[in-house]
């Protein structure tokens, strides 16, 4: 499957929760095997962002793993607190649709650090953070939300 394939199933996950809709999946880079796929669930948690929430379905299907050999697909860019978790679990590439910018712009509470920052001043590790994947069609699940965005 190629990038566009894998973001189409973390945009299906962000379709579970329209008014919060990151959606994510690890993949196992030499197989393309779907590992776990997971969503916001901050509503019932404040810390389980997608990206926290698949990490955690990988670990409690999947371990041990060598995480060193999983890619993060996820509709926005992870925010500091998830990229810190994708940079401790070991994960070689992130990818994302919809940037932490855009979702600034369109009213989405958002902590100002990108998180190829949080990579690269990660220096025991050496994550590719690679952004735009299907952006047009992550943007369009946060400007859907739009109205739910601005609440606590």
């Amino acid at each position: 499957m190629s990038p566009d394939e894998y973001m189409r199933l973390a945009i299906v996950m962000a379709q579970k929760v329209p008014q919060y809709p990151f959606g994510a999946v690890i993949v196992r880079r030499t197989t393309g095997e779907v590992l776990a796929k997971g969503y916001n669930r901050s509503s019932r948690n404040p810390i389980v962002h997608g990206e926290i929430d698949v990490i955690n379905r990988c670990a409690a299907a999947h371990a041990p793993v060598d995480w060193t050999a999983l890619d993060l697909y996820t509709t926005a860019e992870p925010c500091p607190m998830c990229q810190s978790a994708i940079e401790w679990a070991g994960m070689a590439t992130v990818y994302f649709g919809t940037s932490i910018p855009f979702l600034q712009q369109h009213g989405w509470r958002q902590i100002d650090i990108r998180s190829e920052e949080v990579a690269r001043r990660t220096p025991f590790r050496n994550t590719k953070v690679i952004g735009g994947i299907l952006e047009q069609e992550c943007n369009a699940l946060f400007e859907a939300a739009q109205g739910e965005a601005m609440k606590p």
